[in-house]
């Protein structure tokens, strides 16, 4: 026999399509053994390379149960034999074991110490170190009405007191200005209330914008003489072609003064249109579009109208979505310098020359304002010539 074709079919093997030396027997761990005597004597119709395989096979699985302690891929039930084949001596009975196991331990005898407890104090009783007084404390001394008021003294007469001589480190500084600021008691729970926030009261939010928007529009349309002042600001519904119509209507409109359109998604488009407004309108001194969507070039044009406009008076522009740059805002203050008649204006620059720049224009504005008004001149007012720009 030269190959696993010419061996006769055995029991208790498992087939395997490969060869048969690869076969595993199917025999419990109790039944290897009788399995392998029954192979050895040749009752088992098995032929010799397949009895060596299952010999190598029952040797390896029996040195896996010797060794099962210490492997731990093996379950736990074959690393070693059955113990539980010891017959129960009786029924659980639950009382009578906690009643034994009781009794054992009032039988067992403690362990005697090596220093018996006699309850004595041993060693000497601790007495806390009195700090010494200052000298300069010592030497003061008040008149008795005074030291019988201070010892009499509630918490609060005494934050108050602390706040009257200057240690503003025992209160919160709200505490502090009130105290002294106040006549009577304000702190009403004394120096522990530093530990406690400030409790501020509750803003309300501020009631939506109530302006008709349409009916506005027609308004500015038909020259109301008693339409002076236009607040759109925070309504964020408003089409930009209705924007771009505000600034159409005002340049035709001659009693409008104030024009705020804050927080209403107004874009480069609305700043183009109001720029083409400025150049025309002459009435109009305020004018307002913090809060938007405007970019450096919308900006940069609206500012670029201010030359032909001689009525504005304060312009805001500050707090748009994205930054205006320098370059923008070098420009801006050079149409500020040649502008005259802008007193106001409202942006935050980066950068602090051109700050300066803008804050010395907005002052000479001003400066000539006050000299027009000193010598009581009337009609245009002549800007001075600025040196150093």
């Amino acid at each position: 026999m030269t190959g696993s074709e010419d061996c006769p079919p055995a029991p208790h093997l498992k087939k395997d399509p490969g060869f048969c030396s690869r076969s595993v027997p199917e025999t419990p761990w109790a039944n290897l053994s009788l399995f392998w005597a029954s192979v050895s004597s040749g009752r088992e119709g098995v032929c010799t390379r397949q009895s060596l395989n299952i010999f190598a096979t029952i040797n390896f699985f029996e040195s896996l149960r010797h060794r099962g302690a210490e492997n731990a891929l093996l379950p736990a039930g074959l690393r070693q034999k059955d113990q539980t084949t010891k017959a129960p001596t009786g029924p659980f009975k639950r009382e009578e074991l906690l009643d034994h196991l009781e009794k054992q331990a009032k039988e067992f005898k403690d362990r005697e110490d090596l220093v018996p407890y006699t309850g004595e104090k041993r060693g000497k009783v601790w007495v806390p170190k009195q700090k010494p007084m200052d000298p300069v404390l010592e030497s003061v001394t008040l008149e008795p009405e005074l030291e019988e008021a201070l010892a009499n003294a509630s918490d609060a007469e005494l934050c108050d007191i602390a706040a009257i001589l200057g240690m503003h480190t025992l209160m919160s500084n709200q505490q502090y200005y009130q105290a002294l600021g106040s006549s009577s008691i304000v702190n009403k729970e004394g120096l522990n209330s530093v530990i406690k926030p400030t409790q501020y009261k509750p803003v309300p939010d501020e009631e939506p914008n109530s302006t008709d928007v349409e009916e506005t529009l027609e308004r500015i349309k038909n020259n109301d003489p008693k339409l002076e002042e236009v607040n759109l600001n925070n309504i964020r519904n408003i089409p930009i072609p209705t924007l771009k119509a505000y600034a159409e209507a005002l340049k035709d409109n001659s009693y409008v003064k104030k024009f705020s359109i804050v927080g209403t998604r107004s874009n480069d488009p609305v700043a183009h249109a109001l720029a083409e407004m400025l150049k025309v309108n002459k009435v109009l001194k305020t004018l307002n579009v913090e809060s938007n969507f405007i970019s450096g070039a919308g900006i940069l044009h609206l500012v670029e109208a201010l030359p032909y406009n001689t009525s504005l008076v304060e312009l805001k522009i500050d707090n748009q979505s994205q930054p205006l740059g320098n370059k923008v805002e070098m420009e801006i203050v050079s149409m500020l310098e040649k502008n005259a008649t802008l007193l106001k204006f409202g942006y935050h620059f980066t950068q602090q020359g051109p700050r300066l720049r803008a804050s010395n224009a907005m002052m000479n504005n001003n400066d000539l304002v006050r000299k027009r008004r000193l010598a009581d001149l009337t009609g245009p007012i002549i800007p001075k010539v600025r040196s150093g720009v």
